[in-house]
């Protein structure tokens, strides 16, 4: 009876398919990559210092993820599916609530963590490559995400424009954010946005 007992409420980890385990370990992974990253920058960041925050091996990271290169790429798409993410799980509402939300992606440690690596990849020719391609898309993915929330007619001369400036503001917040507290200054730059891009769209 008391064997039945251990194996009923044995970990459920433990009877869990080695897929769902394998999937959960990278997931374990690429969440500790960019908690390094925006908290200790590319220097900091190593396969073994990610491995121990995530609480697996060295040599199972290196089974996900066989350089750091491969690892930190994948910390960035994973952090641009999450602001992708959140976008699309915005509630519609009005445009000022959309041009606060899209700063707040920029303002917020998924931005801070993929800065770091584009800092990096400045000065990493084999990381440069991958991380341009990949920012590319992911910021073609974020104007048309953008376009969508704000109900934007890009048909319209200027409206393009007028949500590509949006966009590039709420990255200048984001760096300006990164030394010091800018939150005041930065909401009444974000109303004062608000009110241009609402003009703007018509």
């Amino acid at each position: 009876m008391g064997a039945v007992t251990s194996s009923s409420s044995a970990p459920r980890a433990a009877h869990a398919p080695k897929q769902d385990r394998s999937r959960a370990t990278r997931q374990r992974l690429l969440e500790a990559a960019v908690a390094c990253l925006a908290e200790h920058g590319w220097a900091g960041s190593t396969v073994s210092v990610v491995a121990e925050r995530a609480g697996v091996s060295r040599g199972a990271a290196q089974h996900h993820f066989p350089t750091r290169e491969d690892l930190f790429t994948g910390a960035v798409e994973y952090v641009a599916e999450e602001r992708s993410a959140a976008l699309r799980a915005l509630p519609v509402q009005g445009r000022a609530e959309v041009v606060a939300a899209l700063v707040d992606l920029y303002t917020g440690p998924l931005f801070r963590a993929a800065l770091q690596l584009w800092v990096a990849a400045s000065n990493e020719a084999q990381l440069r490559p991958r991380v341009t391609e990949l920012e590319a898309r992911v910021g073609r993915e974020t104007h048309r995400i953008a376009v969508e929330l704000l109900g934007a007619d890009e048909s319209r001369p200027g409206t393009r424009e007028t949500v590509q400036g949006l966009l590039d503001m709420a990255r200048g917040l984001g760096l300006a954010n990164l030394l010091t507290d800018d939150t005041a200054r930065r909401e009444r730059v974000v109303a004062q946005w608000a009110a241009l891009v609402e003009k703007g769209l018509g």
